[in-house]
C-alpha cells in the first residue's frame, strides 16, 4: 500500500505539467516558468597529513544521453525516462559530478594539484569516470518503493604510459520518504556523498593513504 501511494505520487509529480499545459497557451506558460536550480555537496573529508605530491586531472565523466542534462532524471519504470518538473541541476550531471569529485579530492590535501583541465602542467594521473546511474526510480522492493540510485565506474590512469592502475564500480542508493522534489534532491545528496566518499577512499588507497 505504501509503495502504491508513493509510486502514484511520483507518477503524478512528473505527469502534472503535461496535464496543466494542455493547449498552446498552457505550453507557453509552462515554458516561461523558471526552474528551481539545485546542487549537491562534496563528501566531507578531513584534510590529511600525507601528500603524494602528484598532479591529478579529473576528466569530465562520460554518461548516457538521458543523464547528460541539467534536468533531474526520474524513471517510473526501467524503460521509461522522465524529468522532475520545475527543477534542474545547476550544471549538467557530468559537470556537477566532476566538480564534486574535484572538491572532495582537494579536501584530502593528498595531491599537489587537482584540476578539471589539462591546461598547465602535465598531470601525473587522470581519473576517468562513467556515470552509470544518476536517477530517482520506482522499484519492486516494498522496503524501498522509491529510491535514488547513483553508480560510478572509475579508473585511475597513469599518464606516463597511459596504463590503467586500477578500476572499480561504486554504487549507493537512498530511499525517498515522499515524492516531494526537496526529498528527492536530499536523497540524491546522500547517495552521491556515499559514492564520492567511496571513490575517494579507493583512490587514496592506491597511493597508500588512509583517509582521515
Amino acid at each position: 500500500m505504501i509503495r502504491t501511494r508513493l509510486l502514484a505520487a511520483l507518477l503524478l509529480l512528473v505527469a502534472a505539467p503535461a496535464l496543466t499545459a494542455c493547449g498552446p497557451l498552457g505550453a507557453l506558460r509552462t515554458a516561461a516558468e523558471p526552474l528551481q536550480a539545485f546542487t549537491l555537496q562534496p563528501a566531507a573529508f578531513q584534510p590529511g597529513t600525507t601528500a603524494t605530491g602528484r598532479h591529478l586531472f579529473v576528466d569530465t565523466p562520460a554518461t548516457s544521453g538521458a543523464i547528460d542534462t541539467d534536468r533531474i532524471l526520474v524513471k517510473p519504470s526501467p524503460v521509461q525516462v522522465q524529468y522532475l518538473p520545475g527543477a534542474r541541476w545547476i550544471d549538467t550531471a557530468p559537470e556537477l559530478v566532476q566538480s564534486l569529485l574535484m572538491e572532495t579530492l582537494q579536501k584530502t590535501n593528498a595531491f599537489r594539484f587537482v584540476a578539471r583541465t589539462t591546461a598547465g602542467p602535465m598531470p601525473d594521473y587522470t581519473l576517468l569516470t562513467e556515470i552509470i546511474d544518476f536517477q530517482a526510480e520506482a522499484t519492486r522492493d516494498p522496503e524501498l518503493p522509491i529510491v535514488v540510485r547513483v553508480t560510478f565506474s572509475v579508473a585511475l590512469v597513469r599518464e606516463e604510459d597511459r596504463a590503467i592502475i586500477s578500476s572499480r564500480q561504486v554504487s549507493a542508493t537512498r530511499s525517498v520518504p515522499s515524492a516531494d522534489t526537496f526529498a528527492i534532491v536530499a536523497a540524491f545528496d546522500a547517495a552521491t556523498d556515499e559514492a564520492l566518499a567511496e571513490t575517494t577512499s579507493w583512490l587514496l588507497s592506491l597511493f597508500g593513504i588512509r583517509p582521515s
